[in-house]
Order: C-alpha cells, then sequence, then structure tokens
C-alpha cells in the first residue's frame, strides 16, 4: 500500500476508532489520562508501522490491543505498587465487567463521564469533544470562540477534576439521569456541528461525526423515550443531516438552503424527523411540558424542510419559534439567527438593524460577518457588504464555506 493510501487509511481509522479505544480504556484503567495518551501513542505507531508492514485486517482491534499495552507499559511505569499492578492485570480478565448502568455502551459511559455535574459546562462538552469525538484543541477552542492555550488549559483541569472526585465511570440511574442530560445533548450536538460543517481541515463534512452524533442521539432515545429534548434533539439532526447530499457542491463550495436541490434530499430521515416533531407536538399538546430548545430548532427545521422551495417557506412561523428560543436562550447567536428571518418578513434594512446590536459580541464569529454582507448586498452598500465578505472570509475555516463567501463577494459590482 502506497503512502498517501496508508496515510488515508490511518486517518479513516482516527475517524471511526478513536472514541471507541478511548472509552473502552477508560472503562478498563479508570484513567481519561491514560486512556487519552495511550490511544494518541497506538495512532502514532500506527503511524509508523502501517506503511511498512500494512494496515492491518482489523485495523480497530489493532489499535485497542497497542493502546491497552501503552496502558499498561504507561502505569507500571508510574509505579510499582501492587494497586498499579492489579490495574495493569486487568486487560488479561475474560469474564465479563460488571453492570455500569442501563445502557451497555463504553462511548455513552465516556459521555457521562465527561458531562459530569461537578464539571463547568463549558469543560464538560470540551471534555467529551476531545476524548469521545477525537476533535483537537484547535478545533473544539474554534467552537468555543476562545484560544487555544485557554482551551488546553480548561480540558486538562477537567480530567484533573474527573480523577481528584473519583467520578465513577458509568451511565447514571433513573434517579438522576434527567438532571444530567442538558450537559449530555449540548455534547451531542456540537459533535454533530462540527461533522455537518467541520470548522477546519480539507473535508468540509465529516460524516462520521455527524453518523456518531446521529447514533449517540438514538441511543439517548432508547434510554429515555419521554423526554421531549431527547427527541427533539435526535428530530433536529435528522432534518438537518437530511440537508447534506445538497450541501456542497460539486466543486467543493457551500450551497445555501435557498439554493439547495431540494429533491436531493434524504426524505426518509426528513419523514423520521418530522414523526418526531409531530410526536413532540401532540405531547404538548396533551398537557405536557413546554418545548426546549432542540424541539424548536427541530420544528423550525420541518418548517425548513416542508417547503417545496425557498420562496414557499413559511418565515412568519420562523420568526415566531425563534421569539420562543430567545426567551429560553437569548444567547447573541440564536437572536443572530431570528434577526436573519426577521430579515426575510420585514426587509433586509430590519434584519442589518438587529444584527448590527450583536457587532461587538460577535465580531469574531464569521456567520455574524456573512450575514451582515448578505443583507448589505441587498441593500446594495457594495463597499460594505465587500468589507464584511472579507471579514467572513478570514474568519471562516470551513473550504466549502470559504469558496461561497468568495464566489458571492466576487459577484458584488463594481
Amino acid at each position: 500500500m502506497t503512502g498517501p493510501t496508508v496515510e488515508q487509511a490511518i486517518t479513516r481509522v482516527h475517524h471511526e476508532e478513536w472514541a471507541r479505544v478511548v472509552a473502552g480504556l477508560a472503562r478498563r484503567f479508570g484513567d481519561l489520562d491514560v486512556a487519552e495518551e495511550a490511544t494518541a501513542e497506538a495512532f502514532v505507531a500506527a503511524a509508523e508501522r502501517w506503511p511498512r508492514e500494512g494496515v492491518p485486517s482489523n485495523p480497530g482491534g489493532w489499535l485497542a490491543t497497542t493502546a491497552t499495552r501503552k496502558a499498561i507499559d504507561r502505569l507500571r511505569r508510574e509505579s510499582q505498587r501492587d494497586a498499579k499492578h492489579q490495574a495493569a492485570r486487568i486487560v488479561y480478565d475474560d469474564t465479563p465487567p460488571e453492570p455500569t448502568g442501563p445502557v451497555e455502551d463504553d462511548r455513552l459511559r465516556l459521555v457521562f463521564t465527561c458531562c459530569h455535574p461537578a464539571l463547568a459546562l463549558e469543560a464538560r462538552v470540551a471534555l467529551t469533544l476531545r476524548l469521545l469525538g477525537g476533535l483537537t484543541v484547535p478545533e473544539i477552542a474554534r467552537a468555543f470562540l476562545v484560544q487555544e492555550t485557554t482551551m488546553a488549559r480548561r480540558i486538562t483541569r477537567a480530567k484533573a477534576k474527573i480523577k481528584a472526585a473519583h467520578i465513577p465511570y458509568r451511565v447514571p440511574w433513573a434517579d438522576d439521569i434527567r438532571d444530567r442530560l442538558a450537559g449530555v445533548l449540548a455534547v451531542v450536538y456540537l459533535v454533530f456541528n462540527e461533522g455537518y460543517l467541520a470548522s477546519e481541515g480539507d473535508d468540509p463534512v465529516r460524516v462520521d461525526l455527524t453518523d456518531e452524533a446521529i447514533r449517540l442521539g438514538r441511543l439517548l432515545r432508547t434510554l429515555l423515550p419521554d423526554d421531549g429534548e431527547v427527541a427533539g434533539l435526535l428530530a433536529l439532526m435528522l432534518l438537518t443531516d437530511a440537508r447534506r447530499p445538497a450541501r456542497v457542491s460539486r466543486t467543493g463550495e457551500l450551497v445555501t438552503l435557498d439554493e439547495q436541490d431540494r429533491g436531493a434530499w434524504d426524505r426518509t430521515l426528513i419523514a423520521e424527523g418530522n414523526a418526531l416533531v409531530r410526536e413532540r407536538l401532540e405531547a404538548v399538546a396533551a398537557g405536557g411540558d413546554p418545548p426546549g430548545r432542540y424541539q424548536l430548532q427541530a420544528a423550525i427545521n420541518a418548517v425548513h424542510t416542508g417547503a417545496p422551495s425557498a420562496r414557499d417557506t413559511d418565515w412568519s412561523t420562523i420568526v415566531a419559534l425563534y421569539g420562543r428560543m430567545v426567551l429560553l436562550d437569548p444567547s447573541p447567536i440564536v437572536r443572530l439567527n431570528r434577526a436573519v428571518a426577521v430579515a426575510e418578513v420585514d426587509g433586509p434594512g430590519v434584519g442589518l438593524a438587529e444584527i448590527d446590536r450583536l457587532g461587538e459580541v460577535l465580531d469574531g464569529y464569521h456567520a455574524f460577518h456573512a450575514a451582515r454582507a448578505d443583507l448589505l448586498r441587498r441593500l446594495g452598500r457594495g463597499g460594505e457588504s465587500r468589507a464584511a465578505y472579507d471579514r467572513a472570509i478570514g474568519l471562516a475555516g470551513n473550504p466549502a464555506e470559504r469558496a461561497y463567501l468568495t464566489r458571492r463577494r466576487d459577484q458584488l459590482a463594481g
């Protein structure tokens, strides 16, 4: 196998197996540092050996075995105490593990461990993106709009807190699982978003991450079938992922919702997502809890996917749904999305006025400048639009987005 082909294989296997290997080692050894570093060392070994020896027939098994050996070596180096040797010998015990919660899935256990309430919410999300999603520190920093050094410290502190507080590696039991859910849903959705439009790298879409997030969403749905936000998140991801085939052009450029070929959308995913939205509407109408943010976002996406064409979109309903979201989550990004919808109902000038109020807090966010650029273009303010496009292009990490923004900028008159 040639060098580039081996490199591609390692990249693919990293996407497919990183989470499984880390989660399996975390269960065996109860130490996230050991799990992460041993897994990373196994991938380094693969990069060194596979070009010479060839890609093994079972790459995931090879990596798990190699990472386990690396973990044992590290434990033996760190200490010669009997307790450490006992931990190192766990790998040779073939007896079934003790039950660790209602769902037997290492990755879901890892999510709940990383999302323990002893950790700050930002740390929970960041740690799980690193350990479960396999995202790099720069990718996570971009998602959080913070410096890389800040994010690295956050992740290091979170792992240390888990060790110091003896946080258990298990899925919570029924009596406390709902209190733990908000952080888990945030993790799953951020993993999905990183896959749906990757923040950096040559691939505009990382299907491995979107598929992983949807898989975790389905597991959570199995675990909590009556929870509205679990259903809402799964519906949101399905309705969004249904548009993936039309999201990037053959030339690698982002295709915005209004320009997408709706015939290319995955109707099976849309039907499944719509069924979940209808289920939640019926539950709320029957006196259930009011919809949370994921249910509202799913409903917004259902309006988009239900429109035969962009011109037929019911923007008034979308503005109303975003209005309810602002009451739950008045974050700048939610307000930005509402302002974009307002521009479709009340005109670009009204939308731009709302967006400009967010300038100070969202100046480092590429989508803020992209939205401004489009509204300025529609208002005939070409010079200001060009400057906003330049700023958006400079901040965008995704190649498909950069290509789209560059084309729109270059189409401006003058």
